[in-house]
């Protein structure tokens, strides 16, 4: 099943009480054997796969781990990206001091690699919108390899400026297309689903 998550809402319940509502927790209600095959930030809104069997996500999970699964996102980040196109590559760790927070480490870090196309530069205030295709799907990736960039992703309350998360009412970064193999079928199967802001 693919369903288009709405921003602010957890994929995954948390042991909170307090953070019970969720994908899984809304879908379960209705498909008891639903499992979620990968995970959006509680900010993103988007395309997300929801395994309804065993099988299906044991094939799904072999997909994600192969790399052989095409996802690429719409974002707006602050200030105008130079060049039209480029590559990002800078390893990811945890920051234990720092939980929840993701940082870049060249020391302990998973490798992490995003692509990204500027689709629109806005001015008043200067921004870029932007289209990131990530080769690995790191915690956090795309909003830390902005920040890397110097251009953090409006409304992002975690690695922006206290401007850039102010300009937007939300995290501006949508899944906006997947493409897979069906896990039981194997045909090719590639959903766009538009961009809300």
């Amino acid at each position: 099943m693919l369903i288009n998550k709405p921003s602010g809402l957890l994929s995954l319940s948390g042991k909170n009480p307090l953070n019970k509502d969720s994908v899984h927790y809304r879908l379960v209600q209705q498909f008891p054997t639903a499992t979620l095959a990968h995970r959006l930030d509680l900010g993103t809104s988007g395309l997300m796969i929801i395994a309804l069997n065993k099988l299906a996500n044991a094939k799904l999970t072999t997909q994600f781990q192969q790399r052989s699964i095409g996802k690429t996102y719409i974002s707006v980040v602050a200030g105008h990206v130079q060049r039209d196109t480029g590559y990002i590559e800078a390893p990811i760790a945890k920051d234990l001091a720092n939980f929840p927070l993701q940082k870049i480490c060249f020391a302990t870090g998973k490798q992490a690699q995003s692509h990204y196309q500027v689709l629109e530069r806005l001015d008043n205030p200067p921004r870029s919108r932007i289209k990131f295709t990530p080769q690995t799907g790191r915690t956090h990736q795309l909003r830390i390899h902005s920040q890397a960039l110097g251009h953090p992703i409006l409304g992002c309350d975690l690695y922006g400026t206290p401007q850039t998360q102010a300009m937007a009412a939300r995290l501006l970064l949508h899944a906006d297309n997947i493409v897979f193999r069906h896990p039981i079928s194997t045909e090719p199967i590639n959903v766009h689903c538009p961009c809300p802001f």
